[in-house]
């Protein structure tokens, strides 16, 4: 069995200045380091995310979600500083305000500056 003490979500970026601006001030995650192609940052109290750099890739499902005690407040807070959430009218994924009912949870979805989809989800 491994014994890791933390998973840590990496997150492909194209422009790293572009993307440490994003999750640091947009976001709000706490710096950790940065080497010439990567940063890290802190989220709560033992997660992790890093964002390198790498040429464009495309991907269609989220990436990594933020745990929240309170979606209404992230996503008001997200939408101060710029932040355009993805919101979805049909199929299985209805969205108000911004959020959707996810069984007991409820999630919000939207995208960094090089189209990865994150996701914050409360419940």
């Amino acid at each position: 069995m491994m014994t890791a003490t933390m998973v840590v979500a990496t997150i492909p970026v194209t422009d790293l200045e572009l993307s440490k601006r994003f999750y640091g001030e947009i976001v709000g995650l706490t710096f950790l380091w940065e080497t010439p192609f990567a940063a890290r940052y802190r989220c709560g109290a033992v997660s992790e995310l890093s964002i390198f750099k790498r040429p464009p890739v495309t991907s269609e499902h989220t990436l990594a979600h933020f745990e929240v005690d309170d979606i209404e407040a992230e996503v008001k807070n997200l939408v101060a500083n710029g932040v355009e959430f993805l919101d979805y009218s049909e199929g299985p994924l209805t969205t108000s305000g911004h959020i959707a009912q996810l069984g007991p949870a409820r999630g919000a979805w939207f995208h960094d500056p090089d189209g990865n989809t994150l996701g914050i989800r409360q419940g």
